[in-house]
């Protein structure tokens, strides 16, 4: 990685029902902050799990000293989850990446080196994994932020970000708790005049376990998020 990035870091990590992926995940977060002399903080988001995400990530602990855990109860969405994982970083900057492995956190060093630039930095998918259902539902959430918020931007739910954290409190959602979250982020940055680059990642097949993006709470969710919107902007 460039060298240039000599700030600190906290990488916020949300879990739901991750007990199959998420001490991989740590374990190379933690691996990838040694090798690069990175320094800060790795803040795993226990968004209410009933499986023993939670008693995983207590046991990584002990190993990983600079691990900060977050826990909710009871889940409260995807975007909760980043919101209350960004909400207790302490460094500089604040990125944030999916704890399922379709994200490898080698890849934010993409976004890392236009930090110079940029406060704000986000990755696009240059080739999802997902099936296509889910291929289909994000180009239909795309196509909707357009429509209805005037909001274009390629890729926008891409789990892979980092920005300086002094701008977190005019970028915070306060409506999208779900599949929403990102788009109030960008709607927020577009009000705020904030600049912002788009860098291609790669993106991978999941480790193990079950998404739940596409169930119908998160779609019904969404629509209210959708709405709740429009009305604020």
């Amino acid at each position: 990685m460039d060298s240039a990035f000599h700030s600190t870091l906290s990488l916020v990590l949300p879990c739901y029902n991750e007990e199959e992926n998420v001490a991989a995940t740590v374990r190379e977060v933690a691996q990838w902050f040694t090798e690069q002399g990175i320094r800060g903080e790795i803040i795993a988001v226990d968004d209410g799990s009933r499986d023993r995400t939670g008693v995983i990530l207590e046991e990584l602990k002990a190993e990983v000293p600079f691990l900060k855990i977050v826990s909710r109860h009871p889940n409260g969405g995807y975007g909760i989850a980043v919101r209350a994982g960004c909400d207790a970083a302490t460094c500089d900057w604040i990125a944030f990446m999916d704890s399922d492995g379709q994200f490898r956190v080698k890849d934010l060093e993409l976004l890392l080196v236009h930090v110079g630039d940029y406060p704000f930095v986000t990755g696009r998918r240059a080739h999802r994994a997902d099936k296509l259902v889910r291929n289909v539902f994000g180009k239909v959430l795309g196509a909707m932020n357009v429509i209805v918020l005037g909001l274009w931007v390629r890729d926008v739910n891409c789990g892979m970000k980092v920005f300086r954290r002094d701008i977190w409190l005019q970028i915070r959602p306060e409506h999208g708790v779900e599949k929403l979250f990102n788009t109030e982020v960008f709607l927020n940055l577009k009000r705020k005049k904030i600049s912002w680059f788009q860098v291609d990642v790669p993106h991978y097949p999941r480790r193990a376990g079950k998404q739940t993006g596409g169930s119908v709470r998160v779609i019904f969710r969404m629509f209210k998020e959708l709405w709740d919107l429009r009305r604020s902007s």
